[in-house]
């Protein structure tokens, strides 16, 4: 056997490609501190463009496979028992959806009023970030409505529009479950291509080393070690929010609906977590969450069609601990006082809002959402989120990783209280190659 070969072999090993990501996530920090600290603009760009190039191999991938995901999803419930247990297992998902989406908002709003992030702080928009902020389509109930049927079904892959295509995906699946048989030529194809559209994604994924190097080096590169103090306190409440979620919420509902420990949850699900958060994207991560979840128990039929969902409509971190801190901050750096009403608003768009932010620029949709729905003027939201849309990034990574989690756990909760959970754990990871 060559050294290439064996070099390749040992590289996908989970344990030897952990370190290897985290190895790539230690260098890129390294070396973007070094070019935010020299001024090395050649060594800047080429981290933006090994990152930009990963995840734009990845997102490549993402229509296809959330597409393919949900229709074989769906048509493999019928293994798991007839239309009624299909019909059970989407109404507990959605439940659960709901019900720890409620439990993330009402955590980023208590933070919020501990906290104050914002408050008695005084600063002024960049023009240049609002320009950014009016070049954006802005969240709202019409627009969301009028854009979940496309005018052209091929416009939605083109356009990577995920809300479009889940949708597409929820019918044709429909459609095939119940003609059955006759819809079996078309499963076939679907549940092939399914599979090629993941082997893709494995090549891609083996690169993850080298393009979380990128990501990371050019996060360090653009914003340094530190951060604008007058933004620190935002930063610091979406990180706790987001941590009490990921760390508390989900182990413990875990622990007690599911009887998974915290040390076997984490570790099944860490790279995946780790992954999502240098890449921020749910459905970049989708592979190793769908993955993650089989892993600890649920059924590959269900995890096929609850986890490829989730990742465009369970974010516990962009849709609802983070549009509630970010209005807090926004309303106090504008001395607006938010009244009892506008809390209650803030928790009823974070729950029943959250198909709205699928899709590139989910955060910026729900937040817009929720900012126009507690009744802030188009000027305050323009300017506050010019404010804040610089530090976004640094944000996204720990949201991404929030949603993530939940997009993983909610399948585990479902599946046992279905009595459909594997409670043994798993022995040994498969390889990438083969996952």
């Amino acid at each position: 056997m060559s050294l290439v070969v064996r070099t390749a072999r040992a590289w996908q090993k989970p344990r030897v490609f952990a370190v290897l990501t985290l190895s790539g996530l230690l260098l890129g920090a390294l070396l973007g501190l070094t070019a935010r600290l020299t001024g090395s603009d050649w060594l800047a760009t080429t981290l933006d463009t090994i990152g930009t190039l990963f995840t734009g191999a990845l997102q490549f991938t993402v229509a296809p496979l959330v597409f393919l995901a949900i229709v074989v999803g769906i048509v493999s419930l019928r293994d798991l028992g007839g239309g009624r247990t299909a019909a059970r297992l989407g109404g507990r998902t959605v439940a659960w959806f709901a019900g720890t989406s409620l439990v993330a908002v009402l955590i980023g709003i208590a933070i919020g009023l501990i906290f104050r992030p914002g408050q008695g702080v005084q600063i002024a928009a960049d023009p240049s970030d609002l320009a950014k902020v009016g070049e954006k389509t802005t969240g709202s109930w019409t627009a969301f409505l009028t854009d979940l049927i496309p005018d052209n079904p091929v416009a939605a892959f083109a356009d990577n529009n995920v809300l479009q295509v889940v949708l597409a995906a929820l019918v044709v699946g429909a459609a095939a479950y119940a003609l059955g048989e006759k819809a079996e030529p078309v499963v076939a194809l679907s549940r092939s291509a399914f599979e090629i559209v993941l082997t893709i994604i494995r090549w891609i994924i083996v690169l993850a080393p080298i393009g979380v190097l990128g990501l990371i080096g050019n996060a360090f590169a653009t914003y340094g070690s530190g951060v604008i103090g007058s933004l620190a306190g935002l930063i610091g409440t979406v990180y706790l929010g987001c941590a009490i979620v990921l760390f508390v919420v989900y182990p413990v509902l875990l622990r007690y609906v599911a009887n998974i420990g915290p040390r076997r949850f984490f570790g099944v699900t860490w790279p995946t977590l780790q992954f999502a958060f240098v890449s921020r994207s749910s459905g970049a991560s989708l592979p190793f969450s769908r993955q993650a979840a089989v892993d600890l128990g649920v059924p590959p039929a269900y995890a096929g069609f609850a986890v490829p969902l989730a990742s465009t409509t369970k974010m516990d971190g962009c849709a609802a601990v983070y549009p509630a801190l970010a209005t807090i901050f926004i309303a106090n750096i504008s001395g607006v006082q938010l009244a009892v009403w506008q809390y209650v608003v803030i928790v009823a768009v974070s729950v029943f809002g959250a198909l709205a932010t699928a899709g590139t620029t989910g955060w910026f949709t729900m937040l817009t959402l929720t900012l126009a729905a507690v009744g802030m003027p188009p000027a305050v939201i323009a300017a506050g989120i010019a404010v804040i849309i610089g530090i976004d990034p640094i944000m996204d990574m720990m949201r991404t990783a929030t949603n993530v989690a939940g997009q993983i756990t909610v399948p585990t909760l479902v599946a046992a209280q279905e009595d459909l959970l594997e409670r043994e754990p798993v022995e040994e990871k498969r390889e990438l190659t083969s996952a």
